[in-house]
């Protein structure tokens, strides 16, 4: 069903993110008029019952301007000077939220994240819970990636994939990724002239990836592709996700009450991803990588089984037991991601063996499920 309202009733709680481009002016710096108006308007989303958390860029610009600094980001190659630039704006974007939060009589509270913090179990918990307690005080969020120590986040974010995240971490309803376009479109509009605004957007498949740009703003580092990647995050979650023109005048109450403006990604339904296998899925780095068979790959997408020794053909890099691996078919395409229950010396040991022939070699110990299916999460397209 190609109709979004079906999909944005009864949101209750929605992260918006608000990319560099959406607040920041043509001359550098904070553009404090468009942020006094997307705050206005998110203030009307609470009065009605919506909770509201924010994932905000722009502490790189904000230092620029409050050094004094005429560079931009694209012009800039000392990582350890951008580092120390995101420090002090990070300092001003927040004085900046917190000050236009508080005349719509709105507190508001800090979170800077790294992919690292996500990747223990206990600490992306903690992070959960650290959000569910804010908007318990009716504070709102305000979500940044942590620019001081994320080096590689300074050179490929743009908090798409931070946004997309927050969500999951939320457990929000809706995404709103805010930019400096009206959409997603079926080719670059910047250099084609025919290229079309995709409205609604039902599977992101190979088609979709093709229709997907470059980098945009000069303030930003992000561009379509890491807004599809979030997307990806998002609907495999079972979380709608829209993109649209930051500065189209009540953009956030039109998507609310599905306008056809940007583009909508739909969420998959259904049986809905348990909160551990998003973690697994998103929350944590993959150590290494082993591939399966076409049986195995059949076993475990279509019947619903772990992953047996018997039906790895190969294993990739250097991990231990308890990390994080892609699962990859035959076609070297990515079917799932798991916790191992063995290191990689181990499997490389029994990899294509059944039990029948691995007890007789090394006993009991390296008999039993490589991935077990509590651990697993399948994909049914690439994330």
């Amino acid at each position: 069903m190609k109709d979004r309202k079906v999909y944005l009733k009864n949101i209750k709680r929605v992260v918006i993110k608000i990319g560099s481009s959406s607040i920041t002016s043509r001359k550098g710096g904070l553009d404090l008029d468009n942020m006094t108006r997307l705050i206005k308007e998110a203030k009307n989303l609470i009065k009605k019952g919506m909770e509201v958390i924010l994932v905000s860029s722009g502490a790189m610009a904000a230092g620029f301007e409050y050094l004094g600094i005429k560079k931009n980001l694209k012009e800039t190659s000392d990582i350890s000077l951008l580092q120390a630039i995101a420090a002090v704006g990070q300092v001003e974007l927040m004085k900046a939220y917190r000050s236009l939060f508080l005349s719509k009589g709105i507190k508001v509270g800090q979170i800077l994240l790294t992919h690292e913090d996500t990747t223990m179990r206990e600490q992306y918990l903690n992070i959960k819970s650290t959000i569910k307690n804010l908007l318990k005080l009716g504070v709102v969020p305000v979500i940044n990636e942590n620019d001081t120590v994320a080096v590689d986040e300074i050179k490929f974010g743009d908090n798409d994939e931070l946004g997309a995240m927050a969500a999951i971490l939320a457990e929000a309803d809706l995404l709103i990724i805010l930019s400096d376009i009206e959409g997603m479109h079926s080719c670059d509009p910047k250099i084609h002239s025919e290229a079309e605004l995709l409205s609604f957007v039902e599977k992101i498949d190979n088609g979709v990836e093709d229709s997907a740009g470059g980098i945009g703003s000069s303030y930003g580092i992000g561009g379509m592709l890491t807004k599809i990647k979030a997307a990806r995050i998002c609907t495999f979650s079972g979380i709608g996700m829209v993109i649209a023109n930051s500065r189209r005048d009540k953009v956030l109450p039109d998507i609310l009450e599905g306008k056809n403006i940007g583009t909508f990604f739909k969420p998959r339904t259904g049986t809905k991803v348990k909160s551990i296998k998003r973690w697994i899925a998103f929350g944590v780095r993959t150590k290494g990588c082993i591939t399966i068979d076409r049986g195995a790959q059949e076993a475990v997408t279509k019947k619903g089984t772990s992953i047996l020794s018997v039906g790895i053909t190969a294993v990739q890099g250097k991990f231990n037991r308890g990390d994080t691996l892609k699962v990859m078919s035959a076609e070297n395409v990515i079917v799932a991601k798991g916790i191992s229950s063995f290191s990689s010396d181990d499997i490389k040991k029994i990899m294509g063996k059944n039990e029948k022939r691995i007890l007789p070699l090394y006993g009991k110990e390296l008999c039993g499920e490589v991935i077990n299916r509590d651990c697993l999460v399948v994909f049914d397209n690439e994330i």
